[in-house]
């Protein structure tokens, strides 16, 4: 082929050249909130299932679980039973170990790969997953990752994962020291809570996830902050009603949030939810997760709020209401593990920032408050004002 005199070559107008791909891709999941979930009668999770036909599901349970309730496996069994014409059940329901653990070591990842293999679970079958939400985060990075994604139904069994991990988009496990190093953006078919779940849970897994309720509050309702404040002796006393209101409105807030800030897959720099996670996710780390996530998660909140108190962002007397609410609740707001300060690129708790902001890529950005529903975004911090702040909360801590 020849080029007439005086035109462009055909690689110079290949150089010049562009596709420009744009699309939207519309998601929608329930968040449905129930009891005795398998229960025969119950035909919440029958419905959940969409579609005629029967659909196999493949069961993965939190071991932990199935300790406090030990005829969980036998009523899933008797549920799929009764509910044959609509479900199939791939195989009996395969325990797997909770907790942080699961998402430290990579073959609990291939084990789900494997099952989800074995089974022949395709992109028109499920995967069921019951428990907290680590083993929730694990099985559905799995999922996700197995034919591209096969539909993930989340069973939350803890207060932390029915009123935020588990009602988000997020599927991830840990590597590298790193929290959530690895995992994807993977909506839900669905998400079951089921509220009989919340009350064989320890002390501090009852507690711990309150922390996501009173961060959701301090960020977007001033309202549900009164609530947690006037009802913190109730909730900490066990009161199921309490409890109840508290995970629906928390899970509501986040869902709207994902839902309405149009960033639900983070592309952006800025990660409002995640208010006082920076330090939280390091201090799990520092002490080999020995503190749980929720517990660390009000740890960084007493730290962001003490912070933005004495760099004169926040009012006295909505930092003693936060605090108060936090400890009324029965949350830390100090931990030893605070002082192992290092740098912001070595090991100690302000390696946080830097980690936090390699998360999302581009310019730090950590939200704060100027009061309580009243979050605002701020681009550095000072580390010698941490510093006070560690110390100021090691003082009230040592002081009770």
């Amino acid at each position: 082929m020849t080029t007439p005199r005086g035109a462009p070559s055909t690689q110079d107008a290949f150089s010049r050249r562009s596709i420009q791909q744009d699309f939207q891709v519309h998601y929608r999941y329930p968040v449905i909130f129930t009891r005795s979930l398998f229960n025969v009668e119950n035909t919440v999770l029958r419905q959940a299932i969409a579609g005629p036909g029967r659909h196999r599901v493949l069961v993965i349970v939190d071991e932990g679980v199935t300790q406090h309730h030990p005829l969980l496996i036998e009523s899933v069994g008797q549920y799929f039973a009764a509910h044959d014409d609509a479900l199939e059940l791939a195989g009996l329901p395969v325990v797997l170990p909770g907790g942080e653990q699961i998402k430290l070591d990579p073959k609990y990842v291939q084990a789900v790969q494997a099952e989800i293999n074995a089974h022949g679970i395709d992109r028109h079958s499920y995967v069921m997953v019951i428990g907290g939400g680590a083993i929730i985060d694990m099985v559905g990075y799995a999922a996700a990752t197995a034919h591209r994604g096969v539909r993930l139904l989340r069973v939350p069994t803890t207060v932390l994962s029915q009123n935020d991990s588990a009602v988000g988009v997020k599927n991830s496990v840990n590597a590298f020291g790193k929290k959530n190093f690895l995992g994807t953006f993977a909506p839900p078919h669905a998400v079951l809570n089921d509220l009989d779940f919340l009350t064989t849970l320890e002390e501090r897994d009852w507690s711990g996830g309150l922390s996501e309720a009173v961060k959701v509050a301090l960020l977007k309702d001033p309202e549900f902050f009164v609530f947690l404040e006037e009802h913190a002796q109730q909730l900490r006393a066990r009161d199921l009603d309490a409890m109840a209101h508290a995970v629906f409105r928390c899970a509501e807030l986040h869902v709207q949030h994902i839902g309405n800030s149009g960033d639900p897959f983070e592309a952006g720099s800025s990660r409002p939810l995640d208010f006082g996670h920076w330090a939280a996710h390091k201090l799990e780390a520092l002490t080999h997760h020995a503190l749980r996530h929720g517990e660390a998660v009000a740890v960084g909140i007493a730290l962001d709020s003490t912070y933005a108190y004495l760099v004169g962002m926040l009012p006295e007397s909505d930092w003693k209401r936060i605090l108060g609410v936090l400890e009324g609740l029965g949350l830390p707001v100090f931990v030893p593990e605070l002082e192992t300060e290092g740098s912001v690129r070595t090991s100690g708790v302000l390696a946080g920032l830097q980690e936090f902001r390699e998360h999302l890529g581009g310019r730090l950005t950590v939200t704060l408050l100027e009061g309580i529903g009243r979050p605002v975004e701020v681009h550095e911090m000072d580390l010698d004002v941490l510093r006070e702040s560690v110390g100021m909360l090691k003082n009230l801590h040592t002081g009770r």
